[in-house]
């Protein structure tokens, strides 16, 4: 493995740490502050507040505003509403399921989604078609999502 694909992995490990850290985090804000969906704005208002800091300081000379205009109604609002559901379903399920649960299901869910992406080249994506060991693989995730659930 090259120096790049292995911080590349890394950098990967790290975040989906941080998505575990994440979960209860909201979690217990939720508890504290009386509703999951609070806490999820919380969450958001804090990200949108980093996340223009960032793009203030980092993407202010590439940013191209006025293509907004041009972009389809799924690609202005969809990615900020498919993450605002994620993360309110994270914070209700997480005292439930537990942490460990929850984000293996949640992988699950995601690598089940990515392979219908890629079968039907969606999203302007290379088109992938689903081979038994993608299927193979993706379903022994599912077991084992499902063995972290229940045993």
């Amino acid at each position: 493995m090259s120096l790049q694909a292995l911080s590349l992995t890394l950098v990967a490990l790290l975040a989906g740490g941080l998505i575990a850290l994440q979960a209860p985090i909201n979690a217990e804000a939720a508890s504290r502050l009386g509703h999951p969906v609070t806490a999820a704005a919380l969450s958001f208002c804090v990200g949108t507040v980093a996340l223009t800091v960032l793009a203030l300081l980092f993407a202010r000379q590439s940013a191209q505003l006025e293509t907004l205009k041009s972009l389809p109604l799924y690609m202005l609002i969809g990615g900020g509403l498919l993450g605002a559901i994620y993360v309110t379903v994270n914070i209700m399920l997480a005292p439930r399921v537990g942490i460990a649960a929850l984000m293996a299901l949640g992988i699950a869910g995601q690598l089940f989604t990515a392979l219908l992406i890629d079968r039907f080249g969606l999203f302007e994506l290379v088109e992938r078609g689903l081979t038994v060991g993608r299927v193979s693989g993706a379903l022994l995730v599912l077991v084992g999502a499902l063995m972290v659930r229940s045993l």
